[in-house]
């Protein structure tokens, strides 16, 4: 078998014994062959989104927060000043690291269960003329919300502000076209949709704004711009890359690339979703999530009623069945998570199903209906 327990999280996922054996030989960070890999990688990452012309893209060590950071030091001002819009964890994560950089920020509130609106944005910048960059979170996976990247993207074009989006869970899934949609900043890692390890993200800049991104950032190690330079320069990283994610990566890729890139992606995605929705509705769960406003990344299920539920013992006896469950990130009611991305296809969110069935049996829950 070439996994161990399947991860049913927003990342780190499930990832093939391919993409594992990608790690097992050591690389020089300065030599010609592991730069070759780094420069395929871009090449790669770029055609994803359509944006070889637009946009250029901009690899950083770290987990995914590391590059979100990266990107708003780069491309706002100092004196700049940053709209969040939030309707959940993550947004407010974005708003928490601009603030920590200096940046002015304004976070504009939305209920979790719903997507942000274009039309209150419209308004926002209309009314308040010195917000000069917005921070969308493309998929918000506090509780799965699909936000409207391209409408979004409309309002900041019409009022020329530049669009910062946080695309980690969604990027290589949801469809993301740079000649449709103007975006001056999109961030994502390896260990998401792309189903390579964790350990290293990346920006795509626009080309229009890169240059005056030049001295912006006050942090050496997360300078987008001085990192993009440098790359074009020499080929290398500018500190020491994280060579075994790089590769694995790049083997991930090449899988991508094979399975049909990313419409073939979000819809084997979209058939785990609608498998584990069906099978868990059959137990009586119940998704947060209007199916409307619901990406298939990940779901969030409100907790059984049954007062024998405990999360700690549900997630544990799930574990000793195979599968690695996720917490609830809601703040308003008792929830867990369920992720539908990875190397995963319907037979294993089945079998989490059945896995789901058996845990409530031991735990003598008889319905995971809710408590509303």
């Amino acid at each position: 078998m070439d996994r161990d327990k399947i991860l049913l999280t927003p990342g780190p996922l499930t990832t093939t014994l391919r993409t594992k054996l990608a790690m097992l030989r050591d690389w020089g960070s300065w030599d010609s062959d592991f730069n070759e890999v780094t420069a395929r990688v871009r090449r790669s990452l770029l055609k994803v989104i359509h944006g070889e012309d637009s946009h250029v893209v901009v690899p950083m060590q770290g987990s995914g927060t590391f590059s979100v950071e990266a990107a708003v030091a780069t491309l706002v001002p100092r004196d700049g000043h940053v709209l969040v819009m939030d309707n959940g964890a993550y947004c407010k994560r974005a708003a928490k690291l601009t603030s920590l950089m200096g940046r002015s920020c304004t976070v504009m509130p939305f209920d979790e269960a719903t997507p942000v609106s274009p039309v209150a944005l419209e308004a926002k910048l209309t009314e308040d003329k010195s917000i000069t960059h917005v921070v969308l979170i493309h998929c918000e996976t506090g509780a799965g919300v699909w936000n409207p990247l391209q409408a979004v993207a409309d309002v900041c074009a019409k009022h020329d502000k530049g669009l910062i989006v946080d695309a980690m869970s969604s990027f290589g899934a949801l469809p993301i076209d740079a000649r449709e949609t103007r975006f001056d900043a999109l961030i994502a890692a390896s260990g998401k949709c792309l189903e390579g390890v964790p350990g290293m993200g990346f920006v795509f800049i626009r080309k229009a704004v890169l240059d005056g991104c030049a001295g912006r950032s006050q942090s050496l190690a997360m300078d987008l711009h001085d990192q993009h330079s440098y790359m074009e320069k020499t080929g290398q990283w500018r500190f020491t890359p994280p060579t075994h994610v790089v590769v694995a990566l790049a083997e991930a890729i090449t899988q991508f690339e094979a399975e049909g890139g990313q419409p073939a992606r979000l819809a084997r995605y979209t058939a785990n979703y609608q498998t584990l929705i069906h099978g868990m509705s059959r137990l009586g769960f119940m998704p947060f999530l209007d199916p409307s406003v619901q990406a298939p990344i990940i779901v969030t299920f409100h907790a059984p009623g049954d007062p024998r539920y405990d999360f700690k013992a549900f997630y544990a006896a799930a574990r000793q069945r195979g599968f690695i469950l996720y917490p609830g990130k809601l703040t308003q009611v008792e929830t867990f998570r369920v992720g539908c991305i990875g190397a995963i296809g319907p037979d294993e969110m089945e079998q989490a199903v059945q896995a789901v069935a058996l845990v409530l049996e031991d735990m003598g829950i008889a319905s995971g209906e809710p408590a509303i």
